[in-house]
C-alpha cells in the first residue's frame, strides 16, 4: 500500500500548535473568525461589506470578565473602591456612664470564640458613645492591639513591663485612633515568656491588679476590658484577679459549651482564694448562624444555664467583622452599616444600660 506525501510541520515552541499561526489574543484560538465580538454596536454603524470582514484583534484589558450581552466585552474595567476606609463614618451615640469603673475580663480558654473581636468592638462602641475605655491586651499575639490601630513590634513597652518590671500603666498606654477616649495597653510577642518568668515572682497572681488599681485611682475610666489568651495560665489568672466582672463570649457550636464548664471551675477557684468580688455578669453569643439548627439549640442551652447573664443581642457571622482587623480597625469604623457593626453597637448599649441600672 502506497503512503501519502510526507509534509514537514513546524511546531511552535510556545504552545505546541502546528505551523506559525496568528492567534487572536482575545480568544486564544488560532485562525477562527470572530465576527460577532463587536456585535451589535459595530453592526449598527458599518455597511454590510464591512460587517462580513473579521475585526482586527484587540487586547482585552485586565479586569473582571462580565457575561452580559449589553456590556462591552473589552471596555475598561470598573474602578476599584479606595482601600482606605475613613474612620469618620462611625456612628455616635450616647451611653450612660456607670457609677464606678467596670473592669471586665473577657475569658474563654477555647480559642476562636471571638474574645478579641468582642473586646475591641465593645470597647470601641462604648468609646464612640462618649465613655472612657481602657483595653489591656494580655494575649502575646497582640491581636487586640492590632485591631485598635496600634503598631506593636517586639520591644514595644506594654503589658510585659507591667507584669515583670512593675511599670506604671499611665506611662505605657497609647491612644487608639478608633475612637476618642479609647486607650490601649499594648502587648507584644515578648509576653509569651511571661508565663515562665512569673513563676518565681512574689505575689505573681496580683501583679496586674495592683498596677490597674494604681491607674484607676488617678485616672477617670468608665470601662476596662482585659483581653486574655486562649488558656488558663498565669496571664489569665492575673486578669481574673484584677477584674470585678467576667464576660464570656460563647461561640454557637457544641464544643464551646465544654470550654465554659472548665472555665466556670477556674472562676470559682479564683473567687474563693484570690478575688472574692469576681462575678459572672455577661455572656455574649457570637458567630451565630441563623441558617443552622445547631446554633439555635446552643443559644437556647446557654440561655437556660445563664438566663440573667446572657445578652439579648447575638453576634452573627459576618465577613465585615473578619475583614476589619486587616485594616487595623474595628468593624464599627470599617463598615458601620454592616450587621456585625449594628450587633456590637446594640450589645454595647445593653452592657451600658446594665451598668446604669446598677448605678441606680
Amino acid at each position: 500500500m502506497s503512503s501519502g506525501p510526507e509534509i514537514e510541520i513546524d511546531i511552535a515552541p510556545t504552545l505546541g500548535w502546528p505551523r506559525a499561526v496568528q492567534v487572536d489574543p482575545r480568544i486564544g484560538w488560532p485562525n477562527v473568525p470572530r465576527e460577532t465580538l463587536d456585535w451589535p454596536s459595530k453592526a449598527a454603524s458599518l455597511p454590510d461589506a464591512a460587517i462580513e470582514a473579521p475585526a482586527a484583534p484587540a487586547i482585552r484589558p485586565a479586569g473582571p470578565r462580565r457575561a452580559h450581552f449589553d456590556e462591552d466585552e473589552f471596555a475598561a474595567p470598573p474602578t476599584e473602591p479606595d482601600s482606605e476606609v475613613s474612620r469618620e463614618t462611625a456612628r455616635e451615640t450616647a451611653f450612660p456612664a456607670p457609677a464606678n469603673p467596670r473592669v471586665f475580663v473577657v475569658a474563654n480558654q477555647k480559642g476562636g470564640v471571638g474574645k478579641t473581636t468582642t473586646v475591641v468592638n465593645l470597647a470601641a462602641a462604648l468609646a464612640l458613645g462618649g465613655l472612657r475605655v481602657l483595653v489591656v491586651d494580655l494575649d502575646p499575639q497582640g491581636n487586640a492591639t492590632t485591631a485598635l490601630g496600634i503598631d506593636h513590634p517586639s520591644g514595644t513597652p506594654g503589658t510585659y513591663e507591667i507584669l515583670l518590671e512593675g511599670g506604671a500603666i499611665s506611662d505605657l498606654v497609647v491612644d487608639s485612633p478608633e475612637a476618642p477616649g479609647l486607650k490601649v495597653l499594648p502587648a507584644t510577642i515578648d509576653l509569651a515568656g511571661a508565663e515562665i518568668a512569673l513563676v518565681s515572682v512574689v505575689a505573681r497572681e496580683s501583679r496586674l491588679s495592683r498596677a490597674l488599681q494604681a491607674f484607676l485611682s488617678k485616672h477617670s475610666v468608665d470601662y476596662v476590658f482585659l483581653d486574655c489568651p486562649p488558656s488558663l495560665g498565669l496571664l489569665t489568672v492575673n486578669a481574673l484577679v484584677a477584674a470585678s466582672e467576667i464576660l464570656i463570649p460563647i461561640q454557637c457550636e457544641y464544643y464551646a459549651l465544654e470550654g465554659v464548664s472548665q472555665l466556670t471551675r477556674t472562676i470559682e477557684a479564683v473567687k474563693g482564694e484570690l478575688n472574692e468580688k469576681l462575678r459572672l455578669t455577661t455572656v455574649l453569643l457570637t458567630m451565630y448562624d441563623a441558617r443552622t439548627r445547631l446554633a439555635a439549640q446552643v443559644a437556647d442551652e446557654v440561655r437556660q444555664h445563664f438566663p440573667v447573664q446572657t445578652l439579648t443581642t447575638v453576634i452573627p457571622r459576618s465577613v465585615r467583622i473578619s475583614e476589619a482587623p486587616s485594616y487595623g480597625q474595628t468593624v464599627l469604623t470599617y463598615h458601620p452599616d454592616s450587621a456585625g457593626s449594628v450587633s456590637y453597637l446594640t450589645a454595647a448599649s445593653e452592657v451600658a444600660a446594665r451598668g446604669a441600672k446598677e448605678k441606680q
